[in-house]
């Protein structure tokens, strides 16, 4: 297999010969990590329950995580969930490279369609499946939302899409992705949205592609699926908490598949996680942080506030001489979109991270902007 080098590794290469300017503090705002520690409460019960270190995890997971987990998707989402629609997971990146493989085995020349520019997981994915790949487009043109092509999805077996989506910020509203549900049907492909920055909006809660199925009168959600996280909504990627719901046929199947796979949480993280999804207002304290951010960035820079994620989609011209000229000038780092996209999507822009506190936020942009203007 052939994998493509990650975009922090390619971002390494570009600046490694670079000298940044010493008179300024390093800000790195490259890699989606919330920089504001985990709640207490979550490291309370992770501390607590660390006797249960002498127990093998189910792969199946807890009782009490997969109740929480439920729970989240009731409250936030309107939608009671059978526990055989809903599997935990040990985070979302590792689901998102064995599903495919999971789901793609018994295909002759399977077809897998996700968005770009993209999680590179997803490529890996399909290349660790053999897969011929389908790029959704996501343009300044198209809203940064994939245009649909009937007979190009005609012959996939599994779409992702990614909304919000990671990096352009962009959100698909009810109505679209009923659409895409519908689609789904049809032409019975497998469709799953990534919907790990659900929790991150500014104002309007984005919609699921669960409550999308109920939308298109498909309540079983039949080739539906969705992935979740508390990585960015607890600010607890070292958790590695995630799910995936949806279609309890495909799902039922799939569980099977873990039990080989060798990737049960510990249960002290188990226990730490079912504490983190059952908790609303950590969570109502993290967006207005991120909220307060982008309030600083339309400031400085003028930029049209998001309705999800932490991400600006910066167009900047040439992004890879952008990109060098921020770091060695100004000494921020930022991810040039070239890396996260193909077939030239990405070009002319950066994606910004905006996962420091308020103070670092308002130093990192008032640079970004001083680079911008000094182009």
């Amino acid at each position: 297999m052939q994998f493509e080098t990650y975009p922090f590794e390619k971002l390494n290469v570009l600046l490694e010969n670079i000298v940044p300017d010493a008179r300024y503090d390093p800000i790195a705002l490259t890699i989606g990590e919330p920089q504001f520690d985990t709640p207490a409460f979550i490291t309370e019960a992770l501390c607590q329950n660390a006797p249960l270190l002498k127990k093998y995890p189910k792969t199946s997971g807890e009782p009490d995580l997969r109740e929480a987990m439920r729970g989240f998707v009731k409250r936030r989402f309107h939608i009671e969930l059978d526990d055989s629609q809903i599997i935990p997971t040990f985070g979302t990146r590792e689901l998102l490279f064995n599903f495919p493989q999971f789901l793609l085995s018994d295909i002759d020349e399977p077809m897998m369609a996700y968005t770009n520019p993209f999680y590179q997981i997803y490529e890996g994915a399909a290349i660790a499946s053999g897969a011929k790949v389908l790029h959704l487009h996501l343009t300044k043109e198209n809203d940064f939302l994939p245009r649909i092509d009937e007979t190009e999805l005609a012959g996939c077996d599994l779409v992702i899409l990614n909304f919000p989506n990671n990096p352009t910020a962009s959100v698909m509203d009810l109505q679209t992705m009923a659409e895409w549900v519908k689609l789904a049907l049809e032409y019975d492909f497998v469709l799953l949205n990534d919907e790990c920055y659900s929790e991150i909006y500014t104002h309007v809660p984005p919609p699921s592609l669960l409550q999308a199925s109920i939308e298109a009168d498909n309540p079983a959600f039949k080739n539906v699926l969705v992935i979740n996280s508390v990585s960015k909504r607890s600010s607890a990627p070292g958790l590695r908490s995630g799910f995936i719901a949806g279609d309890d046929r495909i799902l039922r199947e799939y569980m099977r598949y873990r039990t080989y796979v060798g990737c049960a949480s510990p249960l002290p993280l188990q226990m730490a996680a079912a504490a983190a999804w059952s908790d609303n207002e950590h969570v109502i304290a993290f967006r207005e942080k991120y909220k307060e951010n982008f309030e600083i960035a339309r400031e400085v820079l003028g930029i049209k506030i998001p309705e999800a994620t932490f991400y600006i989609w910066l167009e900047v011209g040439d992004e890879l001489e952008f990109t060098k000229r921020l770091y060695e000038r100004y000494n921020v780092k930022v991810l040039p979109g070239s890396f996260l996209g193909r077939e030239g999507i990405g070009q002319g822009f950066v994606r910004i991270a905006l996962v420091e506190n308020a103070e670092r936020t308002l130093e990192a942009v008032k640079r970004v902007k001083a680079c911008l203007e000094a182009c």
